[in-house]
């Protein structure tokens, strides 16, 4: 199993425990689109994008400006890796991220992805 594979278990795993979740695998071949996160998340209203790394690796610009856009469009996208991963449902409970609060939300993101 590769590294990335067992970050994207732990995050299954995560939201499988948590209620009024709503997750899925987008397909990205074909006619799926590309750079969109590897998993997408609604819970209680709230639209997350997750990209998935392991070890050194980055996102790529694709990636990044995909979760750019969804940050845009008023949704939360970030990159979760082996260091943040077991931070994943203390975030989406936390909502850091609702109004007012969303530049504190943005910094969180920030903290988890050094």
């Amino acid at each position: 199993m590769t590294p990335e594979k067992k970050v994207k278990q732990e995050i299954v795993k995560q939201l499988k425990s948590m209620d009024d979740v709503y997750y899925f695998f987008p397909a990205t071949g074909g006619y799926g689109r590309s750079g969109v996160p590897d998993i997408i998340v609604c819970y209680r209203g709230w639209f997350y994008g997750i990209e998935c790394k392991a070890g050194k690796n980055k996102p790529t610009a694709l990636q990044l400006r995909e979760l750019e856009n969804i940050n845009e469009a008023g949704g939360v996208g970030w990159v979760v890796n082996e260091d943040n991963v077991d931070s994943v449902k203390h975030v989406l409970e936390s909502r850091e991220h609702d109004g007012p609060r969303r530049q504190s939300w943005q910094q969180l993101i920030l903290e988890f992805d050094k």
